[in-house]
């Protein structure tokens, strides 16, 4: 029986058989999760995730990473010592790992897009609240609840790329939203070292702080619904399943050790460099030392490359090479001329970058189920390297200088070579 409506305005049914079967199921039903179409790239939906997910990588390392060009102002405002002074980047990844292990599997549950957007909005208001706090434990206050509020956003963003990206696509994609956040860090450090030497560290975070809040809004509107995600339960059983299956590949946990290691020594070079640099014999401006932040923008190329280059020649192989990098940029930094020392953070940046791309994918390609919990446990040892060995090079630069710093990350960056060798090593693992 073909539907009709009456002129009372009531709906008549689309069939005898069945009573469910009214004039509404005449709308189109979703296809199954199984079948719907991935996000390819050229499309209108790719240009929408590729913009939507680099404008939040953008603001959430920039909210993230604003205070390491102001550290030295933070000790003599305060009275702090550099490693007290570093707690104010390090409290604030240690938030974001430990929440890493709530959202990642909150967003299995209620979804992706919510938690990411109310993420970024919140982090944007804790820095703006931050920039008018008077006491240096409300500075970690709000600091803390950044890195809090900035954990919805890491994890659950590969998550999203995972799903919802073609799989021929994804490294691209996590390039993309990967260069997002290595110039998002380069303009958090740029902005706030150029702004805290013509005005204050105050106006710095409140200026960044209104403009993540701008960009929580643009991600909010153009980002694509989700179209493959699959709630799960958030039973404490089910998330333990998870976590023993993932500590029990073979690959995973090489692949979170790595993010320790090579977070921590990139963290490491840029918490200190500011000091060295704005002491003698140099005695830089915090805007110089801030503008020597646009290294970052070698990780806008390096990232991307580094995921085309794994899909012809193998993640491990891009990997060590990756890595190698990093390791050369460390030791030039040692040289004593200013150019070296530029030139070396280059090298330390595009490999950083590049290394991050390769281990952030591998680790959403490898991961069977709950790939959201497996990017979150990725991402707690990642900024775990960024909270402690961040803090503690602080040690070395106040003992040995910058030669204990650079012994301390050459240190951290070999052992992240023998594992990147290891995972070369395994079996159907370095071509995936």
């Amino acid at each position: 029986m073909t539907t009709s409506l009456h002129t009372t305005n009531t709906v008549a049914p689309a069939s005898t058989k069945n009573d469910d079967d009214t004039v509404f199921t005449t709308i189109p039903k979703l296809p199954p999760l199984n079948k719907r179409p991935y996000i390819q790239q050229g499309t209108p939906e790719f240009i929408r995730v590729a913009l939507a997910l680099f404008s939040a990588g953008l603001a959430t390392f920039a909210l993230l990473y604003c205070v390491q060009p102001i550290l030295p102002m933070l000790s003599q405002d305060f009275s702090t010592s550099p490693a007290s002074s570093s707690l104010s980047l390090s409290i604030a990844t240690g938030m974001l790992a430990l929440g890493l292990m709530f959202t990642g599997p909150l967003s299995d549950a209620i979804g992706r897009k919510s938690v990411m957007v109310v993420a970024l909005l919140l982090a944007a208001v804790c820095t703006i609240v931050c920039s008018f706090m008077t006491s240096w434990h409300g500075i970690l206050l709000m600091r803390a609840l950044t890195g809090l509020s900035l954990s919805g956003v890491a994890a659950v963003a590969m998550t999203y790329l995972s799903e919802e990206i073609h799989p021929n696509f994804i490294a691209l994609s996590m390039g993309l939203y990967i260069s997002g956040s290595s110039i998002g860090g380069m303009s958090g450090r740029l902005v706030a070292g150029v702004l805290s030497d013509l005005f204050s560290w105050r106006v710095s975070l409140l200026v960044l702080g209104l403009f993540a809040l701008a960009a929580a809004c643009l991600f909010w509107f153009i980002l694509p619904a989700s179209k493959h995600f699959r709630a799960s339960s958030l039973r404490p059983r089910t998330l333990l399943i998870n976590f023993k299956l993932h500590w029990r590949d073979s690959g995973l946990p090489l692949l979170f050790a790595e993010g320790f290691l090579i977070m921590g020594g990139f963290v490491t070079l840029f918490n200190y460099i500011g000091y060295r640099l704005l002491d003698g014999p140099y005695y830089l401006s915090p805007t110089i030392v801030g503008l020597l932040s646009i290294v970052y923008l070698t990780g806008s190329y390096s990232s991307p490359k580094a995921g085309s280059l794994s899909n012809r020649y193998g993640r491990g192989l891009i990997l060590l090479a990756s890595i190698g990098m990093m390791l050369v940029g460390v030791v030039i930094t040692s040289f004593p001329s200013v150019i070296m020392i530029f030139i070396g953070m280059m090298f330390v940046a595009a490999g950083f970058f590049a290394a991050h791309s390769v281990v952030s994918s591998w680790v959403g390609c490898r991961a069977r189920r709950a790939k959201a919990q497996a990017s979150s446990l990725y991402l707690f040892c990642y900024y775990a390297g960024s909270s402690v060995a961040g803090t503690l090079g602080g040690v070395f630069w106040l003992h040995l200088g910058w030669t204990g710093v650079v012994v301390f990350i050459t240190a951290l960056l070999v052992i992240a070579l023998f594992i990147a060798q290891r995972l070369r090593k395994l079996v159907g693992t370095a071509k995936r």
